[in-house]
């Protein structure tokens, strides 16, 4: 048979059934993973197609006498999922008022012990909702990103305020409140901000009222010129600045890798008073292109520092800042403050800078109102549990993220081959397919994306219900910038969740002294889908399935290899006979690993892999 005819009887076998939501878990667990959506499935294995029997849910118990009050019922749990994920109070549900007033009661007592999973029940989960909320309504300065400033009180031109006004703007976050009016004065800033706090806003905001005090016209060349590590995030920053300049006469101009350079040259060329910019085409620009005026740059705003040093644009940084004037102002903003930075800090202002840290002495260093959890998964089950996962949150908006580009492309794949619409983003697809996922999955109500962590840093995507890292990260900071896609803004929702196996627990020590707190999620691994034997059959009956599964598997255990917590993620410690399950193997194939080569060369590679494709210096 030819192997397309093949691939389609095989992908049309695998559509045919439909899962059952969940994996299966006992009554005292329920209450636990119930944000997971996971309930009990039963699977039968007669033929090579996946047969799954479904029976009814069972019927609602009678109200039980109180006290103590019953756990809930399996439809009952996930209809309180579906409530809290629309944001509705749980407490509006009907209870009896004796269970009512007897749980709040106890409420006490409840907190004090609400590690034990056997004592969470409804009871618990209405008063924690209760607090949830009133905490995220709450405005102010300690314990939310929005400060009691109006915009209102900034004196802004009239053109901006307007321009604000129609984003919907009337208060500021931290940030801003801090950043803005310093580089209102005309100071250098240096700050700090977890991801979702708004500081692009702070530094467009002064950015634009400069262009406009100073009335910079087109032939008066550049004078603002803002760096972003990837593409995404500068056409991201691009469309913000465009909606401030709305009522502006300024010109603002974009360059990016995997554009059309001379299309960019001449709009340089012709005036863009606001650049935005990656690190390696700017410096094509400055370097090459005639008529690019930059001497009345008036300031150098640098964002995400840490990623641009971290994807090896160390040597570009230093190239650009030796080129542009001296006389200017800077500000640099980054999410964490490393020894690169605080060097490349040294090197880009000419004064002393304001220093503004608005999560120091932060209890949490993520995101407010994210729900954080991890799950100890077998390795040879890794994707049995994922698959189920998401067949469960097919009304949300899930990103889910890998540790390379190969991993993205194969599970992207498979997934769609079982029957799970997703897309993809990661270092090796072309700019303009990259930006198009990307706006399509920001436009989407529910969806699957998944990604390596090209789109882990710095991107706004509206209303993402869950983060799933599939493959951990390589260290706390990295998993923080991952969590940061969710639960964005004051007030705003979300979820993360962590796989790990047995050997990697001791990273949750790690997160915890990071003051990220985690709760685990539990379930029970005789009870997962043994659909294991009908997906190695699909792998291996797809030859282009089965070739990129090998490249996945390889490249798996070559990033594992790079972690830099040595003493953790330690590749010598991997099942490889379970890891090769876990992609779908029923052995592990043969493929070159060379584990003895240097795993900081590997890390190196990939970091200056990731850098270029987002730049665009590499094909």
């Amino acid at each position: 048979m030819h192997p397309k005819n093949k691939k389609l009887e095989l992908k049309n076998k695998l559509k045919t059934p439909t899962l059952r939501e969940g994996l299966g878990f006992n009554e005292l667990q329920r209450p636990l993973v119930a944000s997971l959506g996971f309930s009990q499935i039963q699977f039968c294995t007669t033929s090579t197609t996946l047969q799954v029997t479904t029976q009814p849910p069972p019927p609602p118990l009678p109200p039980p006498p109180p006290p103590p009050p019953p756990p809930m019922t399996e439809p009952e749990l996930n209809h309180a999922e579906d409530q809290s994920n629309k944001n509705k109070k749980l407490r509006k549900r009907k209870r009896p008022r004796k269970a009512q007033q007897e749980a709040r009661n106890s409420a006490d007592d409840e907190d004090q012990e609400q590690e034990q999973h056997n004592d969470a029940n409804n009871t618990d989960e209405v008063e924690e909702e209760e607090k949830r909320e009133e905490k995220n309504v709450m405005p102010g300065v300690e314990s939310g990103i929005m400060s009691s400033v109006s915009f209102d009180s900034l004196e802004l031109s009239d053109p901006t305020s307007k321009a604000i006004m129609d984003m919907g703007f009337n208060r500021m976050t931290q940030i801003q409140a801090r950043a803005i009016p310093e580089l209102l004065k005309g100071k250098d800033v240096l700050g700090a901000a977890r991801t979702g706090s708004g500081k692009t806003l702070a530094f467009l905001i002064p950015a634009v009222e400069l262009l406009y005090n100073a009335e910079f016209k087109p032939r008066n060349g550049t004078a603002v010129i803002v760096i972003c590590p990837t593409r995404e995030l500068a056409i991201q920053t691009h469309a913000v600045a465009e909606e401030l300049l709305k009522y502006h006469s300024q010109t603002l101009g974009l360059v990016i890798g995997g554009s059309g350079r001379k299309r960019e040259a001449d709009r340089i060329v012709s005036g863009v008073n606001l650049l935005v910019a990656t690190p390696g085409r700017l410096l094509d620009h400055l370097q090459n292109t005639k008529g690019f005026i930059y001497k009345n740059l008036k300031c150098l705003i640098i964002d995400e520092a840490d990623r641009i040093l971290e994807a090896n644009f160390e040597e570009e940084m230093k190239q650009i800042i030796n080129i542009l004037p001296k006389t200017r102002q800077t500000a640099l903003f980054s999410a964490t403050q490393t020894k690169k930075v605080k060097d490349l800090a040294r090197m880009s202002f000419q004064t002393s800078p304001s220093n503004i840290d608005v999560d120091d002495g932060r209890k949490k260093v993520t995101n407010e109102g994210l729900q954080q959890g991890y799950v100890v998964v077998p390795c040879a089950k890794r994707f049995v549990v994922l698959y189920s996962f998401l067949r469960r949150h097919q009304s949300k908006k899930v990103m889910v993220f890998f540790s390379s580009c190969n991993s993205v492309k194969f599970h992207a794949d498979l997934l769609k081959c079982a029957g799970l619409d997703c897309l993809s983003i990661h270092g090796k697809q072309k700019q303009h397919a990259r930006t198009t996922t990307f706006f399509n999955f920001c436009k989407a109500e529910k969806g699957i994306l998944l990604c390596t962590d090209v789109a882990a840093r710095g991107l706004d995507i509206p209303d993402v219900d869950w983060i799933v890292q599939y493959d951990p990260p390589d260290e706390p900071k990295e998993y923080i910038h991952r969590v940061g896609r969710t639960a964005r803004g004051e007030g705003a929702k979300g979820n993360a969740l962590l796989f790990l196996i047995e050997e990697e627990l001791q990273f949750l020590r790690y997160l915890k002294a990071a003051k990220i707190p985690m709760k685990e999620y539990v379930f029970e691994h005789k009870k997962l889908a043994n659909i294991q034997s009908q997906l190695e059959k699909l792998v291996a009956g797809i030859y282009h399935l089965n070739v990129m599964a090998k490249d996945a598997y390889r490249s798996f255990i070559l990033a594992y290899n790079a972690h830099t917590m040595k003493d953790i993620f330690n590749v010598h410690r991997l099942d490889l006979q379970a890891v090769a399950a876990s992609f779908c193997f029923s052995n592990p194939p043969k493929v070159n690993l060379n584990l003895d080569s240097s795993a900081s060369k590997h890390r190196r590679k990939i970091r200056k892999v990731e850098g270029r494709l987002s730049d665009g210096k590499t094909k």
